[in-house]
């Protein structure tokens, strides 16, 4: 990932400055930057259904189906990620994921 992330500072550095710098030094600083491992992509698939499945179905979920369009996931791709791991998660919660994918797809 070559842009430094700021959102954990930006949102919360004030309030909890322990717990943005891990967000952003450590979490898109350094784990998201292992490319080697996984590529941005594939980071970003497992992290799109990793959220999908705990329920987390508001702006956190949106921004990570953008980052996975930006990191190359096609729409198309993206409908199969949900609709697999509807299976797993939860119809109700790809349901919601699905209303914030088609929007984000859309542009």
């Amino acid at each position: 990932m070559a842009e430094k992330v700021t959102a954990g500072r930006d949102a919360l550095g004030q309030f909890a400055p322990t717990f943005a710098a891990l967000n952003d030094d450590v979490l898109f600083g350094q784990v998201w930057a292992r490319e080697d491992a996984l590529s941005p992509r594939l980071r970003s698939i497992v992290t799109v259904t990793a959220l999908m499945a705990s329920g987390v179905l508001d702006s956190s979920l949106e921004h990570h189906i953008a980052r996975a369009k930006a990191n190359g996931v096609a729409a198309e791709e993206m409908a199969e990620v949900l609709t697999h791991a509807a299976f797993y998660a939860g119809w109700p919660k790809a349901w919601a994921a699905f209303r914030i994918a088609k929007e984000v797809y859309a542009d």
